[in-house]
């Protein structure tokens, strides 16, 4: 975590720690949720870049580690008697790929860069979650950091792999957006959301 932690211009917010114990369940939810959408990411980077084997099957490996832990949420959620509804999506990782380039091979470079900050982001937020939980859930959080902590290397290697020109300016640029976004007030509260506000 300390590498992690380094890594991130910020921490979390109290003020979204606070808010954990008042809505577990969307938590819950929007975390499985999240799981999904890791999986599908790590996909859909398979298919675009097949011609990069290496890529693809460290994806392949991330993805089915994605869906093992949506599986592991969704286990905890029936027993906790917690039902799956809609829930929308935070705004953080769409924000985040709004800067994206276009072009290739810095596309692929700028999506690498965010999924290691998204990555990051979650076992920070992890490890946040994990004093104001019940003994069962802290357990649990406190399994998904080493393994989180790993997708976040692999994306950030890939992205210095493929990328033709220094990183860090890159990674500087989405670091502040990622600071922006979760350290700003946030209408809803969603596993990725800023500071959350009460919209009278």
């Amino acid at each position: 975590m300390e590498e992690i932690n380094e890594f991130l211009h910020c921490g979390t917010p109290q003020a979204w720690i606070d808010a954990v114990a008042g809505d577990l369940p969307t938590l819950l939810i929007d975390h499985a949720n999240c799981e999904k959408k890791a999986a599908s990411t790590a996909l859909n980077l398979i298919f675009r870049y097949i011609d990069k084997p290496e890529l693809t099957m460290k994806l392949s490996k991330l993805a089915r580690e994605e869906l093992r832990h949506f599986e592991q949420v969704s286990t905890l959620m029936k027993k906790r008697d917690i039902a799956f509804e809609h829930v929308s999506a935070s705004r953080y990782a769409g924000e985040l790929r709004k800067g994206v380039r276009t072009n290739e091979p810095y596309r692929l470079v700028d999506m690498m860069i965010v999924s290691a900050i998204v990555e990051a982001r979650s076992c920070e937020r992890f490890e946040a979650v994990i004093p104001v939980l019940d003994e069962e859930l802290a357990k649990f959080y406190k399994s998904l950091l080493k393994s989180e902590s790993r997708h976040f290397q692999v994306y950030l290697n890939f992205a210095k792999k493929y990328s033709p020109e220094d990183i860090q300016p890159r990674v500087d640029f989405f670091l502040a957006r990622d600071r922006e976004l979760v350290e700003s007030d946030d209408a809803e509260f969603r596993f990725h959301s800023g500071s959350p506000v009460k919209i009278s």
